[in-house]
């Protein structure tokens, strides 16, 4: 199994996550294999396995991607951290 079908198992473990917490887990590790296949990418490139043009069309793509995981992952957190304010605010 390569890189990219990695980001796509965990994307699929985290929508049949059991919790939050198992979600933000599995969207955290597709995140990271994203990080993991754009190191790959560039290597391939710098190593002349594949051309400037291909690395970039699936670079941007990968990026993309890697975007898209980390703002879940942070409003995952902002949710996590504004609950857990209300929580000391109400136990005042």
């Amino acid at each position: 199994m390569d890189v990219v079908d990695e980001i796509r198992a965990n994307i699929s473990e985290a929508n049949g996550a059991i919790s939050k917490a198992d979600f933000k887990a599995k969207m955290s590790i597709a995140y990271k294999e994203c990080l993991e296949t754009k190191y790959w990418l560039s290597l391939l490139k710098d190593t002349g396995y594949i051309g400037e043009k291909a690395f970039d069309s699936i670079y941007s793509d990968a990026e993309e991607i890697s975007k898209i995981l980390w703002k879940i992952i942070k409003n995952l957190n902002e949710q996590s951290f504004k609950k857990n304010q209300n929580k000391s605010v109400n136990n005042k």
